[in-house]
Order: structure tokens, then sequence, then C-alpha cells
């Protein structure tokens, strides 16, 4: 079972959705203010496996994102295409 998080584009709430397939059609609603108007965000990881003795380590970058918002991306090291 596939658990999705979302964003609400009107009051800014995080919440998980868990779906039973990954096919199923349901209705979103935020929690918070009962909004239907919400994005799916990336959910942040927390764990690496496989880091070789010496590797370089992934970049974490935070940039504003809007008022009072933070994003943050994470670049992971490895093979690049010029």
């Amino acid at each position: 079972m596939p658990i999705f998080e979302f964003r609400c584009t009107e009051c800014g709430n995080v919440f998980e959705k868990i779906f039973v397939r990954s096919d199923e059609n349901v209705n979103l609603e935020c929690p918070g203010c009962q909004s239907i108007s919400c994005e799916r965000v990336v959910s942040r990881t927390n764990h690496m496996m496989g880091l070789p003795r010496g590797a370089k380590k992934p970049k974490v970058t935070t940039r504003s994102c809007g008022s009072g918002n933070s994003c943050t991306s994470l670049t992971l090291p490895g093979y690049t295409r010029d």
C-alpha cells in the first residue's frame, strides 16, 4: 500500500494518504480546512544504504519558496550526463 504526502494549497497543511491500490481514484480533502485544492509533494527520506567509505555524501540545499515556507532539495552523487 503506497503512502503519499499532499500539501493543501489553501492553508499549507501537509498530510499523508494511504492508497489501497496505485490506480485508486479518491477525492482528496485537507484534514485541516477541508479544501479540495491539494498537490502531491515529494516525501523526505532519512535513510541511505550502500554508501562506501570515502564516497561523496548527498548535498542538501534548503531555500525559501514562498511566504514562511521552505523547500529542500537532495542531490545524490553518482553518474551525470553533460
